[in-house]
């Protein structure tokens, strides 16, 4: 890849990440106090367990940016890293990655990850994927606006779709449900990471109060 087309790459993966940061954070401030035990589509994450996983990922980001491996981290991250305002926790983490990964250079560096070394602009469009995803997962557990930015659903898309059939065997996501050619590019992008765009069990009213 040309020097040109690898900083156009960057600049497209920091605005897609920062604005999947953003997405995903309107629908934690959205979640209702009595809505953290939940259950989302994504069946092994309650809303509360789901938004502490996104929270601890960008919680890993500066440290594996100044070059961290895990052993190095340990298992600082493990466990409840929300506290006792799991919106304001989100919101100190998301806010010290954004950062980290707007240091002049940064997507230029290589991360150790748990399956090898990669590039960091490679880890920054995986973190965004996964906001992607899983802000549809938060949004239809509690009752929100299930609607993708089109530029992310076409980013996360062209990501996924070369390894859809390693997906499920990742187990970062369910099996791919089948999608009808010519099914909406949101509809596409949840069926390849095994999700059903149907209407999710609704929403307890008093959940919303």
């Amino acid at each position: 890849m040309s020097r040109e087309r690898t900083e156009q790459r960057q600049r497209e993966v920091l605005r897609l990440y920062r604005e999947a940061l953003a997405s995903f954070g309107r629908r934690v401030q959205g979640v209702a106090p009595n809505q953290w035990p939940a259950p989302t589509p994504c069946a092994a994450w309650p809303v509360r367990e789901l938004v502490n996983h996104l929270t601890a990922e960008q919680l890993w980001a500066p440290e594996l940016l100044l070059g961290a491996t895990l052993a190095e981290v340990g298992d600082r991250f493990a466990g409840d890293v929300l506290g006792a305002d799991p919106a304001a926790g989100w919101a100190r983490a998301a806010a010290g990655a954004r950062a980290a990964f707007g240091v002049p250079h940064a997507l230029m560096l290589t991360v150790h990850l748990s399956y090898g070394d990669r590039p960091a602009l490679a880890y920054c469009a995986q973190l965004t994927v996964d906001l992607a995803v899983h802000t549809w997962d938060l949004a239809r557990a509690t009752g929100q606006d299930t609607h993708l930015a089109p530029e992310l659903v076409e980013f996360a898309l062209r990501e996924v779709a070369p390894y859809t059939d390693r997906l499920a065997a990742s187990e970062r996501f369910a099996a791919p449900v089948p999608t009808a050619p010519d099914a909406a590019p949101q509809t596409r992008l949840l069926g390849l990471v095994g999700r059903l765009a149907t209407p999710f069990p609704a929403v307890d009213p008093e959940l919303a109060d």
